[in-house]
């Protein structure tokens, strides 16, 4: 008998006494109809009345995403201001290593968070994956926790992200309010939605080519610029190689410049686990997603490390450019701008400065669908109010994407005179809520292995596997807690430690609640699911490894293994890295 069919012995000889588990499907589907053009693309009337009713838990999402979309979402699709822009304030705090060292760190934690969002999300394919998994594996006052700290951290970045596009339109055009160019992409963006899923999916596709065209394009001409093929006259007609690694130098601030790194890298991948709430929409997320979940890789790779390493070379961290006049955001103040400016590039700023708005406008309509997927699996375990369940004919969760959208007004707060305080306080709710949701991720996936294990399942049950096992995901729980004190460093107020913000100077208590106001939300949010459901530490042997498990075709799978055996040792390399 084979492992997998002992396993499933058994499973079926054991009666788990434990209490019964959350539910975590929503039951079976009335046959739907086919509906026409207009009505399955959102473009008519009758696309806003329910797909689908179930009398006990909601609806579901239908699977429409193909293996493009899933492919590009996982090697574009975060990409925005943090790490075009951002990267600009990092360097300047903590110098080009700093900046190289820390992104290299948080790209190994992301690598073990999203494999093993891939391992979970093959086995469990449920929409809003990672706050339902933090309810099944660990807690389920931890995962009502989890589920609505991610929608309001959606929720506040989408505000954001539309007043960074006003301030990027600003480059060009001095003379129009922000309030008009807030006004437009907010409505750029629910037309997007309009579309649903498809419309998400193709939108991320296409802002992701672009991205990953645009950032090749960069990495070309900083290694000619670095190598000293720069116009004549410009600050790279000569070969400057790791000149500014010995001056100004490598490093800038110290440790504190250093912490300070730590916490601008992690918040630059915020949006990475996006792949796996994708996934759950995705025709067939077992064939596709492993091969997404790979693409992180080269992200990580391409994006982040090599981009990095170029700006170290050609931007010195004490170019007083980098530090920006505006409160919000300045893009003038971004290294990839800089770059074209001090290379004589004519018109290179102006298309760094489309890519920033691409990617930007992409991280904002990526803000409704991560917000409103989480809003509605809320909703269907009951964590929410039941009119978040409702999907309509296009395949929308329309009053969750409503409740996304309502947030994006907020942006208008930058014309008034206190525009940029409200900001600090609204982003410090947001802004260690994405480590939390790593560190949740990781948990889960260590704590269903052991459940796996000791319900007599063996890992040659599970179609894919984490590329580090259970070993990867201590390692990223490991780093998310190393991140979190790391931002504690740089942000404890000078009753504490004096002199700790990056560059000198005190930081006062206010400063201190503001950049770590995410961990008392986190735990009144934890407090709160304890009262609303009485849900305590789940004990592994009660942790349920078989509702709403997907049945995979193990003849196919088995087949492939052995194909996979049978291929000479480059190509089976290849299909590791890529397919």
């Amino acid at each position: 008998m084979s492992d997998i069919e002992k396993g499933s012995a058994g499973k079926e000889a054991r009666v788990d006494t434990a209490p019964p588990p959350p539910a975590y499907e929503a039951g079976s589907a009335e046959a739907i109809p086919q509906e026409d053009f207009m009505t399955r693309n959102g473009l008519n009337l009758q696309s806003f009345k329910p797909r689908r009713y179930f009398a006990g838990d909601g609806t579901v999402i239908e699977q429409t995403m193909k293996s493009r979309h899933l492919h590009m979402i996982a090697i574009g699709g975060s990409i925005g201001a943090g790490f075009f822009v951002g990267s600009g304030k990092a360097l300047r705090n903590g110098g080009p290593a700093s900046l190289l060292i820390d992104f290299m760190i948080i790209g190994v934690m992301m690598f073990n968070v999203v494999y093993a969002l891939g391992e979970l999300a093959v086995m469990f394919p449920v929409t809003g994956g990672f706050y339902t998994y933090s309810t099944r594996f660990i807690d389920p006052s931890w995962g009502f926790a989890m589920g609505w700290n991610y929608v309001f951290q959606w929720a506040i970045v989408l505000p954001l992200e539309l007043t960074v596009c006003g301030f990027t339109v600003g480059y060009w055009d001095q003379n129009t309010s922000v309030a008009v160019w807030i006004t437009i992409f907010l409505v750029a963006i629910i037309v997007i939605n309009i579309f649903g899923t498809l419309g998400y999916a193709e939108e991320e596709f296409w802002a992701s080519a672009f991205k990953l065209g645009a950032t090749v394009v960069f990495l070309i001409i900083c290694l000619v610029m670095v190598l000293g093929g720069g116009p004549k006259g410009s600050r790279y007609d000569h070969y400057t190689g790791a000149a500014l690694w010995y001056n100004p130098g490598a490093f800038a601030n110290g440790f504190r410049g250093f912490c300070s790194c730590f916490v601008t890298a992690a918040f630059a991948f915020s949006g990475t686990e996006l792949v796996g709430l994708a996934a759950a929409e995705a025709k067939n997320p077992v064939k596709s997603l492993p091969g997404a979940i790979k693409q992180v890789f080269w992200r990580i790779t391409l994006f982040y490390i090599l981009g990095l390493f170029f700006v170290g070379l050609l931007i010195p961290h004490d170019d007083e450019n980098l530090l920006g006049a505006n409160p919000f955001i300045n893009v003038n103040a971004s290294p990839f701008v800089l770059v074209g400016k001090y290379g004589n590039l004519k018109g290179f700023d102006s298309f760094m400065n489309v890519v920033i708005l691409v990617s930007v406008l992409s991280l904002g309509v990526s803000c409704v669908y991560g917000g409103s997927r989480t809003l509605t699996a809320l909703a269907q375990q009951g964590y929410a109010p039941k009119i978040f369940t409702y999907v309509d004919r296009s395949n929308r969760p329309l009053w969750s994407v409503l409740f996304i959208i309502a947030f994006g007004p907020l942006a208008y707060v930058n014309l008034a005179a206190a525009g940029p305080t409200v900001f600090d306080w609204l982003l410090s709710l947001s802004g260690l809520a994405a480590l939390f949701t790593w560190g949740s991720i990781c948990l889960s996936h260590i704590r269903f292995r052991k459940a796996w294990a000791l319900k007599g399942h063996s890992t040659d049950e599970i179609p894919f596997k984490a590329a580090g096992g259970v070993w990867g995901s201590y390692l990223g729980l490991v780093l998310v807690v190393l991140v979190l004190i790391a931002q504690s460093l740089t942000c404890l107020p000078t009753v504490l430690r004096s002199n700790l913000p990056p560059g000198g100077g005190f930081n006062d208590v206010e400063g201190f609640f503001i950049q770590y106001l995410a961990l008392p939300v986190v735990i009144a949010f934890w407090i709160g699911g304890f009262i609303w459901k009485r849900g305590s530490w789940l004990r592994i042997e009660n942790v349920d490894v078989d509702t709403g498990r997907r049945e995979h075709n193990w003849d196919e799978i088995n087949a492939y293994r052995a194909q996979l055996a049978a291929m000479p040792a480059w190509k089976r390399w290849f299909h590791k890295l890529f397919v």
